[in-house]
C-alpha cells in the first residue's frame, strides 16, 4: 500500500485529501449545525463562473473561482437579509447565474478547455502543486478565523435570534460564515468537483453529529473522519481505476448508511 505513494501525483493527491478533510471538518460542522447545506451548494455552483472566466483569460481557474465564490456568498447573504426574496430563491438565482456565466465564458474561449471535467466532477489525481499551495493558504485562513470567532459562530449556529438579543453581531458573523463556505468550496473543487462539493461538506459532519452534541467534538471528529474518507476514497479510486471524486462521495454515503444503522442499534439498546 505504501508503494502507491512513491508516485509524485499520488503524494500531491494525499496532500489534497488532507487539506480537504480539514476544510470539511471545520466548515462542514457549521453548515450542518446551522442547516445551510443548500447555501453551500449554491456558492459552489456559482463559482463555476470563475472557472469559465479563468479559461477565457488564460488564468488558473482556481484563482478566478475564488472571487466568484466569495461574491456569490455575499450576494446570497444580501438577497436573504436585505430583501424579501426567500432563501431558496436567492440560492437559485446565484446558482444559475454563476453556472450560466461559466458556460458563456467557456464558449467564448478559443480552442478546447482542458481538464474542465475535473473541475466539475473532481480530479484529485491531477492536482498540481500550485493548487495545493492555494488550498493550504485557504485552510490556514479557515482555521484561524474559526479559532478567533468560534464562540460567536457557535452561538449563531445554534440560536441566531438569542445571539442577536444578547448583542452578538449576527449579520456580520453570518457573512463571515458564508465567506468560510466560499473558501472551503475552492479547497474542494479539485478533489470532488463543483457538482459533488455539497456531499463532502455534509456527510462527515452529519455522521459525527449523530453521536455527539458538543460543537468542538463534532468539528474535531468530523475533520478526522473527512480526512479518513478522502484518503480512503483516493486509494480505492486508484486501486479500482474509478473516478476519484465519485468514489470519495460514494464511500461517504456507505459510511453514512452504516452510521444510521449503528445509531438505531444503540438507541434500541
Amino acid at each position: 500500500m505504501i508503494e502507491i505513494f512513491q508516485y509524485e501525483f499520488m503524494r500531491h493527491a494525499l496532500c489534497a485529501a488532507l487539506l480537504v478533510g480539514i476544510a470539511c471538518g471545520v466548515v462542514g460542522t457549521f453548515v450542518v449545525t446551522k442547516k445551510i447545506v443548500f447555501i453551500s451548494g449554491g456558492i459552489s455552483h456559482a463559482a463555476f463562473g470563475g472557472i469559465g472566466l479563468g479559461y477565457l483569460l488564460g488564468v488558473n481557474p482556481i484563482i478566478m473561482a475564488l472571487p466568484f465564490s466569495i461574491l456569490s456568498a455575499i450576494g446570497i447573504g444580501i438577497l436573504r437579509r436585505r430583501t424579501r426574496i426567500s432563501e431558496d430563491s436567492a440560492i437559485g438565482i446565484l446558482w444559475t447565474i454563476g453556472m450560466a456565466l461559466g458556460i458563456l465564458f467557456i464558449s467564448l474561449t478559443p480552442g478546447y478547455a482542458p481538464d474542465l471535467f475535473g473541475y466539475l466532477f473532481g480530479s484529485i489525481l491531477s492536482v498540481p502543486m500550485i493548487d495545493i499551495l492555494i488550498m493550504g493558504v485557504l485552510d490556514i485562513i479557515i482555521i484561524a478565523t474559526t479559532i478567533v470567532l468560534f464562540k460567536e459562530l457557535q452561538a449563531i449556529s445554534f440560536d441566531e435570534e438569542f445571539s442577536l438579543i444578547v448583542g452578538v453581531p449576527t449579520d456580520l458573523l453570518y457573512f463571515i460564515l458564508l465567506g468560510l463556505i466560499a473558501l472551503s468550496t475552492i479547497v474542494l473543487i479539485r478533489v470532488v468537483g463543483i457538482i459533488l462539493i455539497i456531499a463532502l461538506l455534509t456527510f462527515p459532519a452529519t455522521i459525527v453529529k449523530q453521536f455527539s452534541s458538543t460543537l468542538k467534538k463534532i468539528a474535531l471528529f468530523t475533520t478526522i473522519l473527512a480526512i479518513a474518507l478522502s484518503v480512503g476514497g483516493l486509494i480505492l479510486s486508484f486501486l479500482l481505476d474509478l473516478p476519484s471524486g465519485a468514489t470519495i462521495v460514494l464511500l461517504c454515503g456507505v459510511c453514512f448508511i452504516v452510521s444510521v444503522v449503528i445509531k438505531r442499534v444503540i438507541s434500541r439498546r
